[in-house]
């Protein structure tokens, strides 16, 4: 029986040590540094993504690259040792940089993506409505919200009744534009307005009276007035002819004469971009001959955005239209048409990332993070704030001290408790001055941030346990950075800085740095044939200075001679490598419409250059050779091993 039992231990330990060999086999140990193992499949994955382009199964360039792998270890490994990876400016700057890591990872994307495809099938209509505005805070009181809706609602009834809305968004509307434009905002299309008020915006049928919309602003009333066709972006130029607001008839007579003669010299064959150099008051646009960046619906002011659409071919220029900045000739450059879905995906996503619109996808999220963590919260514990919060909380100068005694979980997510003086910390960091508000409101609102912030921060935090291509993500950027750092600090700064070690490596290596033969010489460039030889004449009386020559050849103007002095050598300039280096003044060459012609002064034999002339080098080299100095001590300092053999098998 001990016999059976000991051949079954026996047997065990041989099935174990297969499967353990096996599983080694699958992905054996290709290189150790101290107490780091990297497997062939971590080599692997990062030579593949590094050499593209080459022949991955080429043992060559994996042999190459496994040299460059080792000395990037070596260089974190050394980072790490001495406590970069600990500094608190790194901290910061990984900290920073996972934030816009983890931001695709921390949204709901069936919500993104249902947001996007309707913020696409919104931007091809555009939409005409108009509002009256009751203005109320996001964080206002209660009693104030009631009294802003009610309000709103009264008026309502008067519309719906046939009361004018031009009429009565004068009279009671909250936004100052309402004086002037009876609340009209003209055409609009997606992503131009605040998200609930686009919602209802285009949600309403023509000649409807929306119910109160909340927006961050109040309470609206809209009216949607009409719905067209987008007719996509154009771009335009425009001679602008300005008054003033407070102009005097007889400025607004002037300027009324001045687009008549510019509509006039246009229909006599003048060039559109030179009038608006010429003659636009618009400084902005006019040294660009009067072009406009583009735009679409709801950029510009109604009677400008108007005239501009109804252009329909390429070069068509509208009558003068007249705006609250003076009127407008207006010129077609370029008609565009929304692209497909698949085209503008890239930008939907970052245009919903920075709207309001974020927000519906954010608390989707966190509604599936407080599911998947099992949420849990005991909202008797936000409400003995209340005990403790007073006007120094509107004040923004509440102090945690106030509740001390406050202990308690609050909530819970996963395997961690959030308690009460967690809380109280958070509301110290994020507390502002408010008015028309209570410190109860404020709590509330508080908390409710605390709550959701908390749930994003557990979700962030537990990425790289989720999401291994995200821990991947992250080890490369820790790495990333820690390697800039330390090769900056041992050898691109230190290159600079160190001007003796530079001086020394020069001294020792100059015979690298020389240059070739060269030529002295002066180039005369002329403008055509003629003036090369007054030009020849003038040289030969060798009493002139090349300063006192292009006073005389350029009475004229500018453009007659240009001159360029200096020492050059084979592939510095066209001109000189045209011509035989000898002494005395070359043949004309002639290049398109100039004519050239270059005075050799002398030719100079090959010499060393200086290290100022070579420092660009001399620093190139040094760094290099610091470089490599500083690899040897790594490899001296961290010993590694490779199996060579597991390397053979990498194809």
């Amino acid at each position: 029986m001990k016999k059976i039992a000991v051949n079954f231990l026996i047997l065990t330990i041989a099935i174990v040590a297969t499967i353990a060999l096996k599983a080694q086999g699958n992905d054996p140990l290709l290189i150790t540094i101290g107490n780091e193992k990297i497997t062939k499949s971590e080599f692997e994955k990062v030579f593949r993504k590094n050499n593209s382009k080459g022949n991955p199964s080429d043992q060559k360039a994996a042999a190459d690259y496994l040299e460059l792998f080792v000395n990037y270890k070596l260089k974190v490994k050394e980072a790490c040792e001495i406590g970069m990876d600990t500094a608190s400016t790194f901290v910061a700057e990984l900290q920073g940089y996972k934030k816009q890591l983890s931001t695709p990872y921390l949204v709901d994307k069936e919500v993104t993506d249902k947001l996007m495809h309707e913020v696409y099938d919104r931007m091809k209509k555009d939409v005409h409505a108009a509002h009256i505005l009751f203005k109320c805070p996001s964080d206002a009181l209660p009693k104030d919200t009631l009294e802003a809706y009610n309000k709103a609602m009264t008026v309502r009834i008067h519309l719906i009744k046939g009361e004018d809305f031009a009429k009565a968004a004068r009279e009671n509307s909250d936004d100052p534009s309402a004086k002037e434009n009876g609340g009209d905002l003209g055409y609009f299309s997606a992503m131009q307005m605040v998200y609930p008020f686009e919602s209802a915006a285009f949600n309403a049928k023509v000649g409807e009276v929306s119910m109160p919309t909340r927006t961050k602003f109040g309470y609206h009333l809209i009216k949607k007035l009409d719905e067209r066709k987008d007719p996509g972006e154009v771009t335009t130029a425009h001679i602008m002819v300005k008054i003033a607001k407070d102009a005097k008839p007889e400025d607004s007579t002037k300027a009324a004469q001045k687009v008549a003669e510019l509509v006039q010299k246009l229909k006599d064959g003048g060039n559109f971009e030179e009038l608006a150099k010429q003659y636009s008051d618009d400084g902005g646009s006019s040294k660009n001959g009067g072009v406009l960046p583009a735009f679409k619906t709801g950029r510009m002011v109604p009677e400008f955005e108007a005239a501009a659409f109804n252009l329909k071919n390429k070069g068509d220029i509208s009558d003068p239209v007249r705006t609250s900045y003076g009127w407008h000739i207006i010129k077609l450059i370029s008609r565009k048409d929304i692209g497909s879905y698949d085209e503008m995906q890239t930008e939907l996503k970052a245009s919903i990332g920075k709207d309001s619109r974020s927000e519906v996808s954010k608390s989707s999220m966190i509604a599936k993070i407080k599911k998947e963590y099992n949420f849990k919260q005991d909202t008797k514990t936000r409400d003995e704030f209340f005990a403790v919060s007073d006007s120094s909380l509107i004040n923004g100068k509440w102090t945690s001290d106030k509740a001390e005694k406050l202990t308690k979980t609050m909530f819970t997510l996963g395997d961690k408790q959030f308690t009460q003086k967690d809380f109280a910390t958070y509301i110290v960091a994020h507390q502002t001055a408010r008015k028309n508000t209570t410190p109860q409101a404020i709590v509330n609102g508080m908390y409710e941030s605390y709550v959701s912030e908390s749930a994003m921060t557990y979700e962030e935090n537990r990425l790289d346990v989720k999401y291994p291509e995200f821990k991947d993500l992250m080890q490369e950027y820790k790495d990333g950075i820690l390697l800039f750092d330390l090769t900056d600090k041992k050898v691109w700064s230190k290159a600079v800085k160190d001007t003796v070690g530079m001086k020394e490596y020069y001294e020792k290596n100059k015979i690298k740095y020389q240059w070739g033969e060269r030529v002295q010489a002066t180039i005369y460039n002329c403008s055509s044939e003629e003036m090369t030889g007054k030009v020849r004449e003038l040289i030969k009386k060798k009493t002139l200075s090349n300063d006192s020559i292009l006073a005389i050849i350029n009475t004229t103007s500018q453009l007659n001679l240009s001159i360029k002095e200096g020492k050059y050598s084979k592939g510095d300039n066209q001109f000189v490598d045209s011509i035989k280096w000898q002494k005395g003044l070359s043949p004309n060459v002639v290049s398109g419409k100039s004519f050239v012609f270059v005075d050799v002064k002398e030719k100079l034999a090959a010499t060393g250059k200086t290290l100022e002339e070579a420092k660009g080098l001399v620093t190139a080299d040094y760094q290099a050779a610091l470089e490599k100095e500083w690899i040897a001590t790594l490899r001296a300092k961290f010993p590694f091993t490779v199996d060579r053999n597991v390397l053979a098998t990498i194809k």
